[in-house]
Protein backbone atom coordinates (compact mmCIF):
# COMPACT_ATOMS: atom_id res chain seq x y z
CA UNK A 1 0.00 0.00 0.00
CA UNK A 2 3.04 2.31 0.21
CA UNK A 3 2.59 3.84 -3.26
CA UNK A 4 -1.15 4.35 -2.63
CA UNK A 5 -0.52 6.16 0.66
CA UNK A 6 2.18 8.27 -0.99
CA UNK A 7 -0.20 9.26 -3.79
CA UNK A 8 -2.94 10.21 -1.30
CA UNK A 9 -0.46 12.34 0.65
CA UNK A 10 0.80 14.16 -2.47
CA UNK A 11 -2.70 14.91 -3.75
CA UNK A 12 -3.84 16.14 -0.34
CA UNK A 13 -0.74 18.35 -0.06
CA UNK A 14 -1.76 19.93 -3.38
CA UNK A 15 -5.24 20.68 -2.03
CA UNK A 16 -7.16 17.94 -3.85
CA UNK A 17 -10.29 16.40 -2.33
CA UNK A 18 -11.19 12.68 -2.25
CA UNK A 19 -14.60 11.23 -3.04
CA UNK A 20 -13.67 7.63 -3.86
CA UNK A 21 -11.92 6.21 -0.82
CA UNK A 22 -14.23 3.31 0.07
CA UNK A 23 -12.74 1.00 -2.58
CA UNK A 24 -9.21 1.68 -1.31
CA UNK A 25 -10.26 1.05 2.31
CA UNK A 26 -11.93 -2.27 1.44
CA UNK A 27 -9.14 -3.44 -0.90
CA UNK A 28 -7.55 -6.80 -0.16
CA UNK A 29 -4.09 -5.31 0.48
CA UNK A 30 -5.36 -2.64 2.89
CA UNK A 31 -7.41 -5.11 4.94
CA UNK A 32 -4.48 -7.54 5.22
CA UNK A 33 -2.16 -4.69 6.26
CA UNK A 34 -4.72 -3.64 8.90
CA UNK A 35 -4.83 -7.21 10.24
CA UNK A 36 -1.04 -7.45 10.45
CA UNK A 37 -0.82 -4.07 12.19
CA UNK A 38 -3.43 -5.03 14.79
CA UNK A 39 -1.81 -8.44 15.25
CA UNK A 40 1.55 -6.85 16.15
CA UNK A 41 -0.13 -4.57 18.72
CA UNK A 42 0.01 -5.81 22.31
CA UNK A 43 -3.67 -4.85 22.66
CA UNK A 44 -4.57 -7.62 20.21
CA UNK A 45 -4.86 -10.01 23.18
CA UNK A 46 -7.55 -7.80 24.78
CA UNK A 47 -11.05 -9.01 23.97
CA UNK A 48 -14.09 -6.87 23.13
CA UNK A 49 -17.69 -7.61 24.14
CA UNK A 50 -17.73 -10.66 21.81
CA UNK A 51 -14.79 -12.09 23.84
CA UNK A 52 -12.71 -12.56 20.69
CA UNK A 53 -9.02 -11.70 20.45
CA UNK A 54 -6.78 -11.70 17.39
CA UNK A 55 -6.29 -15.45 17.91
CA UNK A 56 -9.85 -15.99 16.63
CA UNK A 57 -8.73 -14.88 13.15
CA UNK A 58 -5.50 -16.91 13.00
CA UNK A 59 -7.29 -19.88 11.45
CA UNK A 60 -8.74 -17.70 8.64
CA UNK A 61 -7.11 -17.82 5.22
CA UNK A 62 -6.29 -14.42 3.70
CA UNK A 63 -9.30 -14.67 1.39
CA UNK A 64 -11.64 -15.63 4.24
CA UNK A 65 -10.48 -12.66 6.33
CA UNK A 66 -10.84 -10.17 3.46
CA UNK A 67 -14.30 -11.52 2.53
CA UNK A 68 -15.40 -11.39 6.19
CA UNK A 69 -14.37 -7.71 6.63
CA UNK A 70 -15.81 -6.66 3.26
CA UNK A 71 -19.11 -8.39 4.06
CA UNK A 72 -19.32 -6.65 7.47
CA UNK A 73 -18.74 -3.27 5.84
CA UNK A 74 -21.36 -3.85 3.13
CA UNK A 75 -24.07 -3.53 5.79
CA UNK A 76 -22.03 -2.19 8.69
CA UNK A 77 -23.36 -2.12 12.23
CA UNK A 78 -20.58 -1.82 14.83
CA UNK A 79 -20.77 -4.15 17.82
CA UNK A 80 -21.08 -2.79 21.33
CA UNK A 81 -17.98 -1.14 22.79
CA UNK A 82 -16.64 -2.69 25.99
CA UNK A 83 -16.20 -0.14 28.77
CA UNK A 84 -13.16 -0.45 31.05
CA UNK A 85 -11.60 1.99 33.52
CA UNK A 86 -7.87 2.41 34.05
CA UNK A 87 -6.23 4.43 36.85
CA UNK A 88 -4.80 7.88 36.04
CA UNK A 89 -1.62 9.19 37.76
CA UNK A 90 -3.75 11.54 39.90
CA UNK A 91 -5.82 8.64 41.28
CA UNK A 92 -8.89 9.18 39.10
CA UNK A 93 -10.15 6.62 36.60
CA UNK A 94 -9.94 7.09 32.84
CA UNK A 95 -12.78 5.46 30.82
CA UNK A 96 -11.65 3.44 27.80
CA UNK A 97 -13.83 2.03 25.05
CA UNK A 98 -12.62 -1.30 23.66
CA UNK A 99 -14.25 -2.18 20.29
CA UNK A 100 -14.61 -5.79 19.17
CA UNK A 101 -11.61 -7.26 17.34
CA UNK A 102 -13.26 -7.15 13.90
CA UNK A 103 -14.26 -3.51 14.51
CA UNK A 104 -10.65 -2.75 15.42
CA UNK A 105 -9.45 -4.24 12.12
CA UNK A 106 -12.07 -2.14 10.29
CA UNK A 107 -11.04 1.04 12.13
CA UNK A 108 -7.37 0.34 11.35
CA UNK A 109 -8.23 -0.09 7.65
CA UNK A 110 -9.95 3.31 7.72
CA UNK A 111 -7.10 4.95 9.63
CA UNK A 112 -4.44 3.73 7.17
CA UNK A 113 -6.17 5.43 4.22
CA UNK A 114 -7.35 8.59 5.99
CA UNK A 115 -4.08 9.33 7.82
CA UNK A 116 -1.91 10.35 4.81
CA UNK A 117 -4.69 12.70 3.65
CA UNK A 118 -4.91 14.34 7.08
CA UNK A 119 -1.14 14.40 7.70
CA UNK A 120 -0.67 16.52 4.59
CA UNK A 121 -2.98 19.18 6.05
CA UNK A 122 -2.30 19.05 9.77
CA UNK A 123 -0.58 22.00 11.45
CA UNK A 124 3.20 21.67 11.76
CA UNK A 125 3.40 22.06 15.52
CA UNK A 126 0.84 19.52 16.64
CA UNK A 127 2.75 16.48 17.92
CA UNK A 128 0.31 14.06 19.57
CA UNK A 129 -0.85 10.79 17.94
CA UNK A 130 1.08 11.50 14.74
CA UNK A 131 3.70 9.29 13.06
CA UNK A 132 7.32 9.88 14.14
CA UNK A 133 6.37 12.75 16.52
CA UNK A 134 6.76 12.61 20.27
CA UNK A 135 6.47 14.57 23.51
CA UNK A 136 10.17 15.42 23.14
CA UNK A 137 9.44 17.27 19.88
CA UNK A 138 6.66 19.27 21.52
CA UNK A 139 8.99 20.18 24.41
CA UNK A 140 11.78 21.11 21.96
CA UNK A 141 9.41 23.52 20.18
CA UNK A 142 8.46 25.21 23.47
CA UNK A 143 12.16 25.46 24.40
CA UNK A 144 12.89 27.07 21.01
CA UNK A 145 10.18 29.71 21.46
CA UNK A 146 11.48 30.55 24.96
CA UNK A 147 15.18 30.56 24.04
CA UNK A 148 15.25 32.03 20.52
CA UNK A 149 12.08 34.11 20.36
CA UNK A 150 12.23 35.13 24.06
CA UNK A 151 8.51 34.45 24.58
CA UNK A 152 8.08 34.16 28.34
CA UNK A 153 4.30 34.31 28.84
CA UNK A 154 2.34 31.13 28.33
CA UNK A 155 -1.42 30.60 27.98
CA UNK A 156 -2.33 27.28 29.60
CA UNK A 157 -5.74 25.97 28.51
CA UNK A 158 -7.27 22.78 29.90
CA UNK A 159 -10.23 21.47 27.85
CA UNK A 160 -12.83 19.92 30.13
CA UNK A 161 -13.30 16.22 29.24
CA UNK A 162 -12.21 16.71 25.61
CA UNK A 163 -12.56 13.12 24.38
CA UNK A 164 -16.00 12.77 26.00
CA UNK A 165 -17.39 16.02 24.57
CA UNK A 166 -16.45 16.07 20.87
CA UNK A 167 -19.50 17.20 18.85
CA UNK A 168 -20.32 14.47 16.28
CA UNK A 169 -22.07 16.71 13.73
CA UNK A 170 -19.24 19.23 13.79
CA UNK A 171 -16.62 16.47 13.52
CA UNK A 172 -18.24 15.04 10.35
CA UNK A 173 -18.18 18.53 8.81
CA UNK A 174 -14.51 18.89 9.73
CA UNK A 175 -13.75 15.54 8.08
CA UNK A 176 -15.46 16.87 4.92
CA UNK A 177 -13.52 20.16 5.09
CA UNK A 178 -10.16 18.40 5.42
CA UNK A 179 -10.76 16.79 2.02
CA UNK A 180 -12.40 13.43 2.83
CA UNK A 181 -15.56 13.73 0.73
CA UNK A 182 -16.59 10.13 0.19
CA UNK A 183 -20.13 10.17 1.63
CA UNK A 184 -20.10 6.41 2.24
CA UNK A 185 -16.90 6.66 4.28
CA UNK A 186 -18.28 9.56 6.34
CA UNK A 187 -21.51 7.64 6.94
CA UNK A 188 -19.53 4.64 8.25
CA UNK A 189 -17.43 6.87 10.53
CA UNK A 190 -20.69 8.30 11.89
CA UNK A 191 -21.82 4.76 12.76
CA UNK A 192 -18.49 4.10 14.54
CA UNK A 193 -18.97 7.25 16.63
CA UNK A 194 -22.45 6.13 17.64
CA UNK A 195 -21.47 2.54 18.52
CA UNK A 196 -23.32 1.55 21.68
CA UNK A 197 -21.20 1.50 24.85
CA UNK A 198 -21.87 -1.51 27.04
CA UNK A 199 -23.93 -0.49 30.07
CA UNK A 200 -24.16 3.17 28.97
CA UNK A 201 -26.13 3.20 25.71
CA UNK A 202 -25.56 5.09 22.43
CA UNK A 203 -23.32 8.16 22.88
CA UNK A 204 -24.53 11.52 21.57
CA UNK A 205 -21.04 13.05 21.64
CA UNK A 206 -17.39 12.12 22.21
CA UNK A 207 -14.81 9.81 20.66
CA UNK A 208 -14.13 6.85 22.97
CA UNK A 209 -10.50 6.61 24.12
CA UNK A 210 -9.30 3.14 23.18
CA UNK A 211 -10.70 3.16 19.65
CA UNK A 212 -8.15 2.86 16.83
CA UNK A 213 -9.61 5.80 14.91
CA UNK A 214 -10.19 8.11 17.90
CA UNK A 215 -6.70 9.73 18.02
CA UNK A 216 -6.89 10.69 14.33
CA UNK A 217 -10.42 12.08 14.77
CA UNK A 218 -9.36 14.10 17.83
CA UNK A 219 -6.55 15.69 15.80
CA UNK A 220 -9.04 16.57 13.04
CA UNK A 221 -11.19 18.36 15.64
CA UNK A 222 -8.34 20.41 17.12
CA UNK A 223 -6.62 21.05 13.78
CA UNK A 224 -9.19 23.83 13.31
CA UNK A 225 -7.94 25.46 16.51
CA UNK A 226 -4.29 25.06 15.41
CA UNK A 227 -4.91 26.71 12.05
CA UNK A 228 -7.05 29.48 13.50
CA UNK A 229 -4.37 30.44 16.08
CA UNK A 230 -1.63 30.23 13.42
CA UNK A 231 -3.67 32.38 11.00
CA UNK A 232 -3.81 35.19 13.58
CA UNK A 233 -0.02 35.65 13.56
CA UNK A 234 2.36 32.90 12.44
CA UNK A 235 0.66 32.20 9.08
CA UNK A 236 -0.95 35.60 8.57
CA UNK A 237 -0.84 36.54 4.88
CA UNK A 238 0.85 39.87 4.12
CA UNK A 239 0.04 41.91 1.03
CA UNK A 240 2.20 44.93 1.87
CA UNK A 241 3.71 47.00 -0.97
CA UNK A 242 7.38 46.18 -1.49
CA UNK A 243 7.30 43.24 0.92
CA UNK A 244 9.51 40.46 -0.44
CA UNK A 245 9.30 37.82 2.29
CA UNK A 246 11.80 39.33 4.74
CA UNK A 247 11.10 39.82 8.42
CA UNK A 248 7.34 39.25 8.36
CA UNK A 249 6.89 39.42 12.12
CA UNK A 250 8.67 42.78 12.39
CA UNK A 251 6.32 44.13 9.74
CA UNK A 252 3.26 42.71 11.57
CA UNK A 253 4.32 44.38 14.83
CA UNK A 254 4.84 47.73 13.11
CA UNK A 255 1.71 47.88 10.95
CA UNK A 256 -0.98 45.80 12.69
CA UNK A 257 -2.59 45.27 16.07
CA UNK A 258 -2.56 41.48 15.74
CA UNK A 259 -1.86 39.28 18.79
CA UNK A 260 1.61 37.72 18.66
CA UNK A 261 1.38 34.08 19.71
CA UNK A 262 2.52 30.57 18.76
CA UNK A 263 0.61 27.38 19.58
CA UNK A 264 2.29 24.07 20.47
CA UNK A 265 -0.09 21.13 20.88
CA UNK A 266 0.16 17.50 21.97
CA UNK A 267 -3.31 15.86 21.69
CA UNK A 268 -5.65 17.98 23.87
CA UNK A 269 -2.76 19.47 25.87
CA UNK A 270 -1.57 22.75 24.34
CA UNK A 271 0.12 26.06 25.09
CA UNK A 272 0.22 29.44 23.38
CA UNK A 273 3.47 31.36 23.96
CA UNK A 274 3.37 35.17 23.95
CA UNK A 275 5.69 38.13 24.53
CA UNK A 276 3.75 40.07 27.19
CA UNK A 277 0.98 39.72 29.78
CA UNK A 278 -1.56 41.85 27.90
CA UNK A 279 -1.27 39.78 24.70
CA UNK A 280 -1.44 36.54 26.67
CA UNK A 281 -4.69 37.68 28.34
CA UNK A 282 -6.20 38.49 24.94
CA UNK A 283 -5.24 35.04 23.68
CA UNK A 284 -6.72 33.36 26.76
CA UNK A 285 -10.16 34.86 26.20
CA UNK A 286 -10.02 34.52 22.40
CA UNK A 287 -9.23 30.79 22.63
CA UNK A 288 -11.85 30.23 25.34
CA UNK A 289 -14.52 31.78 23.11
CA UNK A 290 -13.31 29.95 19.99
CA UNK A 291 -13.49 26.57 21.74
CA UNK A 292 -16.97 27.38 23.08
CA UNK A 293 -18.53 28.93 19.97
CA UNK A 294 -16.82 27.03 17.16
CA UNK A 295 -15.92 23.63 18.64
CA UNK A 296 -18.62 23.37 21.35
CA UNK A 297 -15.98 22.66 24.03
CA UNK A 298 -15.63 24.13 27.52
CA UNK A 299 -12.43 24.87 29.39
CA UNK A 300 -11.65 24.15 33.03
CA UNK A 301 -11.30 27.65 34.64
CA UNK A 302 -9.37 26.40 37.68
CA UNK A 303 -6.76 24.66 35.48
CA UNK A 304 -6.56 27.31 32.73
CA UNK A 305 -4.46 30.43 33.31
CA UNK A 306 -1.76 32.78 32.05
CA UNK A 307 1.71 32.17 33.51
CA UNK A 308 4.78 34.41 33.55
CA UNK A 309 7.63 31.92 33.06
CA UNK A 310 10.13 34.36 34.57
CA UNK A 311 8.39 34.02 37.95
CA UNK A 312 6.43 30.75 37.87
CA UNK A 313 6.57 27.26 36.39
CA UNK A 314 4.20 25.80 33.85
CA UNK A 315 3.48 22.05 33.56
CA UNK A 316 3.53 20.37 30.15
CA UNK A 317 3.51 16.63 29.36
CA UNK A 318 4.95 15.62 32.75
CA UNK A 319 7.56 18.40 32.80
CA UNK A 320 7.72 21.74 34.63
CA UNK A 321 9.30 24.55 32.62
CA UNK A 322 10.37 28.11 33.35
CA UNK A 323 12.62 30.86 31.93
CA UNK A 324 15.82 31.34 33.95
CA UNK A 325 18.14 34.32 33.53
CA UNK A 326 21.47 33.43 31.92
CA UNK A 327 23.72 36.32 30.94
CA UNK A 328 21.66 38.95 29.13
CA UNK A 329 18.96 36.50 28.06
CA UNK A 330 16.64 33.94 29.60
CA UNK A 331 16.72 30.28 28.71
CA UNK A 332 14.25 27.43 29.16
CA UNK A 333 14.90 25.17 32.13
CA UNK A 334 12.90 21.98 32.64
CA UNK A 335 12.44 19.32 35.26
CA UNK A 336 9.98 16.51 35.96
CA UNK A 337 6.89 17.91 37.61
CA UNK A 338 5.92 16.91 41.17
CA UNK A 339 3.14 14.58 39.98
CA UNK A 340 5.51 12.68 37.66
CA UNK A 341 8.20 12.30 40.35
CA UNK A 342 5.64 10.96 42.79
CA UNK A 343 4.31 8.57 40.14
CA UNK A 344 7.82 7.19 39.44
CA UNK A 345 8.54 6.73 43.16
CA UNK A 346 5.30 4.81 43.73
CA UNK A 347 5.85 2.66 40.66
CA UNK A 348 9.42 1.92 41.78
CA UNK A 349 8.22 0.73 45.20
CA UNK A 350 5.65 -1.55 43.60
CA UNK A 351 8.21 -3.11 41.26
CA UNK A 352 10.75 -3.63 44.07
CA UNK A 353 8.04 -5.40 46.11
CA UNK A 354 7.39 -7.66 43.11
CA UNK A 355 11.09 -8.57 43.01
CA UNK A 356 11.13 -9.32 46.74
CA UNK A 357 8.06 -11.57 46.48
CA UNK A 358 9.44 -13.34 43.41
CA UNK A 359 13.16 -12.63 42.78
CA UNK A 360 13.07 -14.05 39.25
CA UNK A 361 15.01 -13.01 36.21
CA UNK A 362 11.76 -11.90 34.51
CA UNK A 363 10.85 -9.48 37.32
CA UNK A 364 14.36 -7.99 37.31
CA UNK A 365 14.20 -7.53 33.52
CA UNK A 366 10.78 -5.88 33.83
CA UNK A 367 12.23 -3.50 36.44
CA UNK A 368 15.18 -2.70 34.17
CA UNK A 369 12.92 -2.10 31.17
CA UNK A 370 10.88 0.32 33.30
CA UNK A 371 14.01 2.22 34.44
CA UNK A 372 15.36 2.41 30.88
CA UNK A 373 11.95 3.60 29.64
CA UNK A 374 11.51 6.42 32.18
CA UNK A 375 15.13 7.49 31.68
CA UNK A 376 14.55 7.63 27.93
CA UNK A 377 11.39 9.73 28.41
CA UNK A 378 12.86 12.07 31.04
CA UNK A 379 16.34 12.75 29.63
CA UNK A 380 15.12 15.89 27.80
CA UNK A 381 14.71 17.75 31.12
CA UNK A 382 17.63 20.04 31.94
CA UNK A 383 17.41 19.14 35.67
CA UNK A 384 16.80 15.43 35.14
CA UNK A 385 19.82 14.35 37.19
CA UNK A 386 18.55 16.16 40.32
CA UNK A 387 15.06 14.75 39.73
CA UNK A 388 16.26 11.15 39.67
CA UNK A 389 18.59 11.67 42.61
CA UNK A 390 15.47 12.67 44.59
CA UNK A 391 13.53 9.65 43.30
CA UNK A 392 16.45 7.29 44.07
CA UNK A 393 16.80 8.79 47.57
CA UNK A 394 13.09 8.27 48.25
CA UNK A 395 13.53 4.58 47.35
CA UNK A 396 16.72 3.93 49.35
CA UNK A 397 14.98 2.32 52.33
CA UNK A 398 12.69 0.29 50.07
CA UNK A 399 15.69 -1.01 48.12
CA UNK A 400 17.49 -2.03 51.29
CA UNK A 401 14.49 -3.60 53.01
CA UNK A 402 13.19 -5.44 49.97
CA UNK A 403 16.39 -6.66 48.32
CA UNK A 404 18.94 -7.20 51.12
CA UNK A 405 18.00 -10.88 51.45
CA UNK A 406 17.60 -11.77 47.78
CA UNK A 407 20.30 -9.59 46.23
CA UNK A 408 23.95 -8.54 46.48
CA UNK A 409 24.79 -4.82 46.77
CA UNK A 410 27.99 -4.05 44.85
CA UNK A 411 29.61 -2.16 42.02
CA UNK A 412 28.93 -4.04 38.76
CA UNK A 413 31.62 -6.60 37.91
CA UNK A 414 31.75 -7.88 34.35
CA UNK A 415 28.46 -6.13 33.59
CA UNK A 416 26.90 -7.08 30.20
CA UNK A 417 27.39 -4.77 27.20
CA UNK A 418 23.84 -3.36 27.45
CA UNK A 419 24.43 -2.22 31.02
CA UNK A 420 27.75 -0.60 30.09
CA UNK A 421 26.16 1.10 27.07
CA UNK A 422 23.59 3.01 29.14
CA UNK A 423 25.13 3.19 32.64
CA UNK A 424 28.79 4.16 32.74
CA UNK A 425 29.18 5.74 36.21
CA UNK A 426 29.77 2.44 38.03
CA UNK A 427 27.22 3.23 40.77
CA UNK A 428 26.59 0.57 43.39
CA UNK A 429 23.48 -1.45 42.67
CA UNK A 430 21.78 -4.72 43.61
CA UNK A 431 22.37 -7.93 41.74
CA UNK A 432 19.34 -10.25 41.78
CA UNK A 433 19.11 -13.59 39.95
CA UNK A 434 22.44 -12.85 38.29
CA UNK A 435 21.25 -9.54 36.78
CA UNK A 436 22.23 -6.03 37.92
CA UNK A 437 19.36 -3.59 38.53
CA UNK A 438 19.74 -0.43 36.46
CA UNK A 439 20.59 2.49 38.81
CA UNK A 440 17.84 5.12 38.93
CA UNK A 441 20.16 8.04 39.70
CA UNK A 442 22.55 7.36 36.79
CA UNK A 443 21.10 9.71 34.19
CA UNK A 444 22.18 12.96 32.57
CA UNK A 445 20.45 15.54 30.41
CA UNK A 446 20.46 15.03 26.66
CA UNK A 447 19.52 17.88 24.33
CA UNK A 448 16.34 17.19 22.41
CA UNK A 449 16.09 18.19 18.77
CA UNK A 450 13.21 19.97 17.06
CA UNK A 451 11.15 17.91 14.65
CA UNK A 452 12.12 18.10 10.96
CA UNK A 453 8.82 19.10 9.36
CA UNK A 454 9.55 17.39 6.04
CA UNK A 455 9.84 14.03 7.81
CA UNK A 456 6.88 11.73 7.08
CA UNK A 457 6.44 8.01 6.29
CA UNK A 458 4.38 9.03 3.25
CA UNK A 459 7.31 10.15 1.05
CA UNK A 460 10.31 8.22 -0.25
CA UNK A 461 12.79 10.67 1.33
CA UNK A 462 11.00 10.38 4.66
CA UNK A 463 11.07 6.57 4.66
CA UNK A 464 14.78 6.48 3.81
CA UNK A 465 15.54 8.85 6.69
CA UNK A 466 13.36 6.83 9.07
CA UNK A 467 15.43 3.73 8.32
CA UNK A 468 18.61 5.63 9.26
CA UNK A 469 16.97 6.93 12.45
CA UNK A 470 15.89 3.43 13.50
CA UNK A 471 19.40 2.07 13.30
CA UNK A 472 20.67 4.91 15.48
CA UNK A 473 18.39 4.50 18.50
CA UNK A 474 17.51 1.00 19.68
CA UNK A 475 16.47 1.90 23.24
CA UNK A 476 12.76 1.39 22.54
CA UNK A 477 13.37 -2.02 20.98
CA UNK A 478 15.56 -3.10 23.91
CA UNK A 479 12.76 -2.18 26.32
CA UNK A 480 10.37 -4.39 24.32
CA UNK A 481 12.86 -7.28 24.37
CA UNK A 482 13.25 -7.00 28.15
CA UNK A 483 9.47 -7.21 28.60
CA UNK A 484 9.10 -10.30 26.40
CA UNK A 485 8.92 -13.66 28.09
CA UNK A 486 9.97 -16.98 26.57
CA UNK A 487 9.15 -19.90 28.89
CA UNK A 488 11.83 -22.37 29.97
CA UNK A 489 14.81 -20.22 28.99
CA UNK A 490 17.81 -19.61 31.25
CA UNK A 491 18.88 -16.31 32.80
CA UNK A 492 22.05 -16.58 30.74
CA UNK A 493 19.99 -16.80 27.52
CA UNK A 494 17.85 -13.73 28.33
CA UNK A 495 20.79 -11.61 29.42
CA UNK A 496 22.97 -12.57 26.46
CA UNK A 497 20.11 -12.12 23.97
CA UNK A 498 19.66 -8.50 25.09
CA UNK A 499 23.43 -7.90 25.11
CA UNK A 500 23.82 -9.39 21.63
CA UNK A 501 20.97 -7.27 20.23
CA UNK A 502 22.52 -4.16 21.80
CA UNK A 503 26.00 -4.96 20.46
CA UNK A 504 24.68 -5.52 16.93
CA UNK A 505 22.62 -2.29 17.11
CA UNK A 506 19.48 -4.28 16.34
CA UNK A 507 20.73 -5.58 12.99
CA UNK A 508 20.18 -9.09 11.67
CA UNK A 509 23.56 -10.84 11.60
CA UNK A 510 22.94 -12.31 8.14
CA UNK A 511 21.19 -9.56 6.18
CA UNK A 512 22.41 -6.48 8.09
CA UNK A 513 18.83 -5.16 8.20
CA UNK A 514 17.62 -3.31 11.26
CA UNK A 515 15.14 -5.64 12.98
CA UNK A 516 12.56 -4.34 15.49
CA UNK A 517 11.98 -6.39 18.64
CA UNK A 518 8.79 -8.06 17.42
CA UNK A 519 10.68 -9.51 14.40
CA UNK A 520 13.76 -10.67 16.33
CA UNK A 521 14.66 -14.32 16.78
CA UNK A 522 17.70 -15.34 18.80
CA UNK A 523 19.40 -18.34 17.14
CA UNK A 524 21.80 -20.84 18.73
CA UNK A 525 24.66 -21.13 16.23
CA UNK A 526 25.40 -24.62 17.53
CA UNK A 527 21.92 -25.97 18.45
CA UNK A 528 21.24 -26.97 22.05
CA UNK A 529 20.35 -30.46 20.78
CA UNK A 530 23.89 -30.81 19.41
CA UNK A 531 25.67 -29.61 22.55
CA UNK A 532 25.30 -25.83 22.10
CA UNK A 533 24.95 -23.46 25.06
CA UNK A 534 23.33 -20.13 25.93
CA UNK A 535 26.73 -18.42 25.96
CA UNK A 536 27.00 -14.99 24.34
CA UNK A 537 29.32 -16.30 21.61
CA UNK A 538 26.81 -19.01 20.60
CA UNK A 539 23.85 -16.65 20.10
CA UNK A 540 22.97 -14.79 16.91
CA UNK A 541 20.39 -12.03 16.33
CA UNK A 542 18.30 -12.83 13.25
CA UNK A 543 15.27 -11.56 11.40
CA UNK A 544 12.37 -13.97 12.05
CA UNK A 545 12.03 -14.96 8.36
CA UNK A 546 15.78 -15.56 8.02
CA UNK A 547 15.64 -17.79 11.11
CA UNK A 548 12.78 -19.81 9.61
CA UNK A 549 14.78 -20.20 6.39
CA UNK A 550 17.77 -21.60 8.32
CA UNK A 551 15.63 -24.34 9.87
CA UNK A 552 13.39 -25.03 6.86
CA UNK A 553 13.54 -28.55 5.38
CA UNK A 554 10.80 -28.58 2.70
CA UNK A 555 11.88 -27.31 -0.75
CA UNK A 556 8.64 -25.41 -1.27
CA UNK A 557 9.02 -23.65 2.10
CA UNK A 558 12.64 -22.73 1.32
CA UNK A 559 11.62 -21.28 -2.07
CA UNK A 560 8.85 -19.27 -0.41
CA UNK A 561 11.22 -17.70 2.14
CA UNK A 562 13.87 -17.00 -0.51
CA UNK A 563 11.32 -15.16 -2.68
CA UNK A 564 10.32 -13.01 0.33
CA UNK A 565 13.89 -12.22 1.43
CA UNK A 566 15.60 -11.75 -1.95
CA UNK A 567 19.05 -12.46 -0.42
CA UNK A 568 22.35 -11.80 -2.20
CA UNK A 569 25.07 -14.46 -2.65
CA UNK A 570 26.95 -13.43 0.49
CA UNK A 571 23.83 -13.75 2.65
CA UNK A 572 23.00 -17.16 1.10
CA UNK A 573 26.55 -18.28 1.96
CA UNK A 574 26.02 -17.25 5.60
CA UNK A 575 22.67 -19.06 5.72
CA UNK A 576 24.35 -22.22 4.47
CA UNK A 577 27.06 -21.95 7.14
CA UNK A 578 24.34 -21.75 9.80
CA UNK A 579 22.48 -24.71 8.25
CA UNK A 580 25.64 -26.87 8.31
CA UNK A 581 25.99 -26.26 12.05
CA UNK A 582 22.40 -27.53 12.38
CA UNK A 583 23.20 -30.64 10.30
CA UNK A 584 20.94 -29.46 7.48
CA UNK A 585 21.57 -29.54 3.74
CA UNK A 586 22.80 -26.25 2.23
CA UNK A 587 20.52 -24.25 -0.06
CA UNK A 588 21.56 -24.65 -3.67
Amino acid sequence: MTSTFEELYDKSKNGENFNRLYDIITSRENILLAYRTIKSNKGSKTAGVDERTIDHFKSFTEEQLVTFIQKRLSNYQPMKVRRVFIPKPNGDLRPLGIPSMSDRIIQQAFKQVLQPICEARFYNHSYGFRPLRSTHHALARVNFLINKSQLHYVVDIDIKGFFDNVNHTLLLKQIWNIGIRDRKVIRLISKMLKAEIEGEGIPSKGTPQGGILSPLLSNIVLNDLDNWVASQWENFQIRATGYNGGDKFRLLKGRTKLKEGFIVRYADDFKILCRDWKTAQKWYHAVRLYLKDRLKLDISPEKSKVINLRKNKSDFLGYSLWAEKKGKKRVAYTQLNVKKRKQYSEEGRKRLKDIQKSPTMQNVLLYNSWVLGIHNYSKGATHVNKDFQRIAFSLLKTLYNRLRQCGIYERPKNAPPTYKKFYKNNYKTYKVSGIYLYPLSDISHKSIMSFSQWLTPFTKEGREHIQKMLTGDITTELIKLMKSNIPNRSIEYFDNRISRYSMKNGKCEITGWFTPAENVHCHHYLPLSLGGTDEFKNLRILNITVHKLIHATENQTIKSYLSILNLNDEAIKKVNNYRRECNLEPII
